[in-house]
């Protein structure tokens, strides 16, 4: 019963926000003078399987590209922008207090590997960080998640979106969940190409929600076509992914032990991904599950995976399904060593974020002895 009430409940919020929100159009794409003195400005380079509205134009469609399309987009982050938040233009366009488009160009393959290398080595070190957005996304917003979450993570590298061609409908679910899949080769095929660039250092992938099921099967691709070596310069964040419990056990089995811990985080409290099981035949999603729970931790120790609880961090979209663009902000200091030879959230194991992403404890040592068998 309790299950049923938050399924109906994530349903009434889905209804709720689409009736009560107006989501940005295109036309937050139209690139303006060159932004005010104070803003700070992030270039986006992408990569994507939608379609271009018209050839040698950045206005992407939920159509299916025939291949990969390219762009870079210059993005200008207002002087106050506050942490996790997306200033979106309103009717009248102010860089003082919006994000907006600044310029934008159309690249082709060559072009958009060559923009990455560039802007990855300008700094140290040398980073590319890439976004598979989630369902019901458009182009337009997840270009400035990407962004908000670069400027909020001050991120040192290439912010790189991955945009694959949802239908950006709450109703949409099956229709995305196919185009995902179209996507996955693709994903493959971008991931393989920054890896053979010697002057990237490190690549740190991260998929959002039903992103995060094709950043997972990506994973699994790679592995079986015997590409060790893109795996190899992998970091992978799955966050709030909206993946079948025992379908990620299994697409771990076949991708064994990466060699940075894959990193999962979770709130059981997501109304999103508890729509998405009820759709599913009520199957527990892993980005909804406790992290003491059995399958998860089985699968930590054997595939050498971080399982972190968020649910402390405040989510901004009324279903508790993007507490993760909290973490932008609090990556580099939590990523870096401890300071007493430990490697920060750099290893294995279940954690909690117990204020509000502030520490880090792994309270699960009775979970760990049970799978153990102690």
């Amino acid at each position: 019963m309790a299950a049923r009430l938050r399924h109906f409940a994530g349903l009434a919020a889905l209804c709720l926000l689409v009736a009560c929100s107006a989501r940005p159009g295109p036309e937050v794409l139209e690139p303006i003078a060159d932004p005010v003195a104070d803003a700070r400005t992030v270039t986006i380079h992408v990569a994507t399987t939608r379609a271009r509205e018209a050839e040698g134009r950045n206005v992407f469609t939920s159509g299916r590209a025939a291949g990969l399309n390219f762009a870079a987009f210059e993005l200008s982050i207002p002087p106050f922008h506050q942490a996790g938040a997306i200033e979106w233009p309103g009717e009248v366009l102010s860089q003082t207090t919006s994000f907006a488009t600044v310029r934008h160009h159309v690249l082709d393959r060559s072009g958009f590997e060559q923009g990455v290398a560039r802007h990855a080595v300008l700094h140290q070190p040398r980073r590319v960080g890439v976004l598979v957005h989630g369902f019901n996304s458009s182009f337009q917003e997840s270009l400035y998640r990407l962004a908000q979450m670069a400027a909020d993570a001050d991120l040192s590298g290439a912010p790189v979106l991955f945009a694959w061609p949802s239908v950006a409908r709450v109703t949409g679910y099956l229709e995305d969940k196919e185009a995902a899949t179209y996507s996955r080769d693709a994903l493959c095929e971008v991931l393989s190409a920054l890896a053979r660039d010697g002057a990237i250092e490190e690549i740190l992938l991260v998929g959002h929600s039903m992103g995060g099921w094709l950043v997972a099967e990506a994973l699994r691709q790679l592995r079986l076509t015997g590409r060790d070596d893109v795996l190899a310069r992998l970091s992978v964040v799955l966050a709030a992914p909206d993946i079948d419990v025992d379908v990620f056990r299994a697409q771990m089995e076949v991708v064994g032990p990466l060699p940075k811990p894959l990193t999962v985080l979770v709130s059981s409290d997501d109304l999103a991904l508890s729509v998405s099981g009820f759709l599913a035949g009520e199957r527990q999603r892993l980005g909804a599950i406790g992290v003491a729970d059995r399958r998860v931790q089985d699968a930590a120790l054997k595939a050498n995976l971080q399982v972190i609880d968020i649910s402390s961090l405040q989510a901004s979209d009324g279903l508790n399904h993007d507490r993760y663009v909290g973490l932008a902000a609090l990556y580099p200091r939590l990523a870096a060593p401890d300071g007493k030879g430990g490697r920060g959230l750099r290893r294995a194991g279940a954690f909690i974020f117990n204020s509000v992403g502030a520490i880090l404890s792994s309270p699960f040592e009775l979970a760990g002895k049970a799978i153990a068998g102690e």
